[in-house]
């Protein structure tokens, strides 16, 4: 098969992070791309390198995640190969295959994403069924004051105080569409959807708005600190089991002409 064209394809997934080590292949633990990786190797006979939209971190989750992988197989072969349905036998139960469909060969799930939402859960009661999917915080917070500071994230671009201390990433900049606090309920929802954003900063970003709730900073302290650019000034990261990655966006011309059902470049929810 070595003389054979290759096929990009595009997988949409979804998993559970609470006893992952995060997505990125580990060399002693488990990871999202790691058993995904080896189940597509398996039923394709051949070595598969997954590439994934994003690396989210142990124990974050992704309600929609979109990944892409080279193979020599075409687009029929795999079509009758009801690869998606094998790999879910293959799968431990927190990860689940949805589809794998045929892209434009330079297609990346990474670098061509234009929009990516996150959500974050809070339950301020215990909640049994909510565990593992949300921070149990059971002190009272004001979410119109967290909601109120949370609407300056759009009026800023640079958010070093929300960025991972020695990174190598070579700009701060994101540019942040949407910032929005939802009660149901004893669930809290924090909604947040940008052009790209930092390693671990919408957990900083919702533990220092839980300051503005429980009214140990002010609104406009919140602003000082986004102006800041300096991690040192804001809050805590909030634990990894209350993020969700949500929804992934791409331009529709990398689906027009390979994608059967024409896709128009949004990830959807199952």
């Amino acid at each position: 098969m070595d003389d054979q064209p290759t096929y990009r394809y595009f997988i949409r997934m979804a998993y559970m992070g609470t006893h992952h080590h995060g997505w990125q292949v580990q060399s002693s633990a488990p990871s999202i791309q790691g058993d995904t990786a080896r189940a597509l190797s398996l039923l394709l006979k051949e070595p598969v390198q997954l590439t994934g939209a994003g690396r989210t971190d142990t124990g974050v989750h992704a309600q929609c995640f979109y990944a892409h992988f080279d193979s020599q197989h075409s687009p029929d072969q795999l079509a009758s190969m009801s690869l998606a349905f094998k790999c879910n036998r293959i799968l431990p139960p927190t990860i689940a295959v949805y589809e794998i469909f045929p892209v434009h060969p330079k297609a990346h799930a990474r670098f061509h994403a234009t929009q990516r939402t996150y959500h974050y859960f809070i339950s301020t009661k215990k909640d049994p069924f909510w565990q593992d999917r949300a921070w149990v915080y059971e002190r009272r917070l004001d979410i119109n004051r967290m909601q109120e500071a949370a609407q300056l994230l759009l009026q800023h671009s640079d958010f070093g105080s929300f960025a991972r201390s020695n990174t190598q990433v070579k700009t701060n900049i994101c540019q942040v569409d949407t910032a929005e606090w939802e009660a149901a309920s004893h669930i809290l929802r924090f909604r947040i959807r940008a052009d790209r954003f930092l390693r671990n900063m919408v957990r900083a970003i919702t533990g220092t708005l839980t300051d503005v709730g429980l009214g140990k900073i002010s609104v406009d302290d919140f602003n000082k600190i986004i102006a800041a650019r300096d991690r040192s000034r804001a809050g805590y990261s909030a634990p990894a089991r209350g993020l969700h990655l949500a929804h992934i966006e791409y331009p529709g011309k990398l689906f027009e002409g390979h994608h059967p059902a024409g896709r128009k470049g949004h990830a959807q929810n199952p």
